[in-house]
């Protein structure tokens, strides 16, 4: 008698096959069902690709396979699903051969890279979590970088929305941590960033792309038009002339420069979003490569030609005029930073401005940032002392205040990291005078949205000084980790990152910790913003102790916020198991095979 092969595995006599209408064998690769329909005889696994319940407990009508948990249908003969929300059941080859019924021992083979980065498509396009779970755990198992699921997800972000929003952001911001995160918690970042951008677009219109101008035109044409399109909010004006510059090869320096001089023009615009996502569409474009700037920076166009300026609200105009404040104070910026270039990199102030920027004066405030720029501070050391205030309104905010005000102070710490950000980019080697005069400004309205922030460290919080007794990094951990699964715990959580510091454990560590928190919790764009902005801050202080406020700053705000029902991690954590090869339903019935 002849057999199918060494790849293949007896089912039984094809008589017994037609009787009984299905049967299940077990193969090395798992269960497989082979099913009798008509004159065919197919095969496929027999775990449901959506949650792993056993196929042949559904039932077979007209060619089509019905899944009786949660409906799914699919094709017998293809195992193509009818639903996306579930997926594609990998067939087996069939052999008759002297009436026995042999089974391939593996499933067809398939491009899988190809195959999980359509399913991510699939998920972003119909918002489904837990096809995005699987498709990033999927790609990833299929070797595709990390870094190449992200760049697919953001363009998609940016071609299916009118604008940059809050989930490119989060996204982005996520992306921008993964090195910092443990190795587990780098999918877990990845699933929840993705997942933000399909929400986003969900219900949206697609980007209609305008296209660059026809003329070619000097690059500081371009710059004086950026400017006035946005100024005067004619979005497809500002999207032209910036897509021109684009393709004319314009510098990520300069590019960075004209659009943080254009949404500086308004003061702290939108409650500082518009600074931020614009520092975010640079990152992102980091981290996807500047092939794609053309695609991803134009979407932020419409942010800053719609965004409304602080000096717009009465909060800054009243009791204080602060916008006449700081014009007044920026008239002189250019000849500062000319008289002090030959002092750059001397400066070593940046915690002394930090805490001045705390004021209770706006005028002292100010003049102390000019000080610091006549001494031989830089635009970017005088943006991250700001940030650093910023992070010491939420480290010392207390918490007898109303707790939507941890906004308040948030918008003012990712805002003050934004200008960081983008005055790093506009600023380097050899940047004009003049131009870093206006990316400055981003400083000073940072500064001045931190004094209007004073109310809310009243009375402040006291920085902890920390437990000095031994815990080891896992004992704090499991602390830290406790203390979030509880509400009103952010004293505690505070302790604990004092305590860590205190011991002279390795900050790195900590971070870590505070992104598995972070990624357990169905975190809002804000608490992504703040951790990421935290670790930002705290890298760039190179282990500095001056920066320990930093990451008291970002526990206190995470634990303040923290536990959430955490549904969209249970999501996360069922496409994990169910990708290693679990399932949702466990079948008892299934050890028989």
């Amino acid at each position: 008698m002849e057999d199918a092969g060494s790849d293949f595995i007896r089912v039984g006599m094809l008589g017994d096959l037609r009787d009984r209408g299905h049967m299940v064998i077990g193969t090395p690769s798992g269960a497989v069902l082979i099913i009798a329909d008509g004159d065919d005889i197919l095969a496929l696994d027999n775990r449901c690709p959506h949650m792993g319940f056993p196929l042949h407990r559904g039932s077979i009508q007209d060619g089509i396979l019905t899944c009786h948990w949660h409906h799914a249908r699919f094709d017998v003969r293809s195992g193509s699903t009818f639903d996306l929300w579930a997926d594609d059941v990998p067939l087996r080859a069939v052999r008759v051969v002297d009436g026995e019924v042999w089974v391939a021992a593996t499933p067809a083979p398939r491009d899988e890279a190809a195959h999980w980065q359509r399913r991510l498509h699939d998920g972003l396009a119909h918002n489904i979590s837990l096809v995005i779970g699987k498709a990033v755990l999927g790609a990833i198992a299929a070797g595709v970088p990390p870094m190449e699921i992200v760049r697919d997800a953001l363009l998609y972000g940016a071609t299916h929305r009118e604008r940059w929003g809050a989930g490119l952001t989060t996204l982005t911001a996520l992306a921008d941590i993964l090195p910092v995160l443990d190795a587990d918690d780098r999918y877990l970042a990845l699933f929840h960033g993705i997942a933000a951008v399909a929400d986003d677009c969900e219900g949206q219109p697609p980007r209609i792309d305008t296209e660059p101008l026809g003329a070619d035109v000097s690059f500081d044409t371009l710059a004086r038009w950026f400017r006035h399109w946005v100024r005067v909010r004619h979005r497809t004006g500002a999207e032209r002339t910036l897509r021109t510059a684009l393709v004319a090869g314009a510098t990520p320096q300069w590019l960075a420069a004209v659009t943080l001089t254009a949404v500086t023009d308004r003061y702290f615009a939108d409650g500082g979003h518009a600074l931020d996502f614009l520092d975010k569409a640079f990152a992102a474009i980091d981290l996807v490569g500047w092939q794609h700037a053309n695609a991803l920076l134009p979407s932020v166009v419409p942010v800053l030609t719609a965004a409304l300026g602080r000096e717009e609200m009465d909060s800054w105009r009243h009791p204080v005029d602060l916008v006449a404040l700081a014009e007044r104070a920026l008239r002189g910026v250019a000849e500062l930073l000319r008289a002090a270039r030959t002092l750059r990199g001397s400066w070593r102030e940046h915690a002394v401005l930090g805490r001045a920027v705390l004021g209770d004066d706006p005028e002292v405030v100010l003049q102390a940032l000019l000080d610091a720029l006549q001494e031989g501070a830089s635009s970017a050391d005088v943006a991250r002392s700001v940030a650093l205030a910023a992070a010491l309104r939420i480290a010392h905010f207390g918490t007898s205040n109303d707790h939507s005000d941890w906004d308040s102070a948030h918008h003012t710490f990712s805002y003050a990291n934004a200008a960081f950000g983008l005055i790093m980019r506009a600023t380097g080697d050899g940047a004009d005078v003049e131009i870093e005069a206006l990316c400055v400004r981003a400083a000073f309205h940072g500064a001045l949205a931190v004094y209007l922030d004073r109310y809310l460290n009243v009375p402040p919080a006291r920085l902890p000084l920390g437990d000095l007794r031994a815990h080891t990094p896992a004992k704090l951990r499991r602390r830290f980790l406790d203390a979030c699964d509880r509400q009103h715990q952010v004293a505690e959580a505070a302790r604990i990152v004092a305590s860590h510091l205190a011991a002279g454990h390795q900050p790195a560590d900590f971070i870590a910790v505070l992104g598995h928190a972070l990624l357990r919790e169905d975190a809002g764009f804000h608490m992504v913003q703040n951790l990421q902005a935290g670790v930002r801050q705290y890298l760039a202080w190179q282990g500095d102790p001056e920066a320990a406020p930093i990451l008291i700053a970002a526990a206190r705000y995470l634990a303040a916020h923290s536990p959430t029902p955490r549904t969209r991690h249970q999501t996360a954590q069922v496409a994990r198991r169910l990708m290693r090869g679990g399932a949702v339903h466990e079948d008892a019935s299934e050890a028989e095979f």
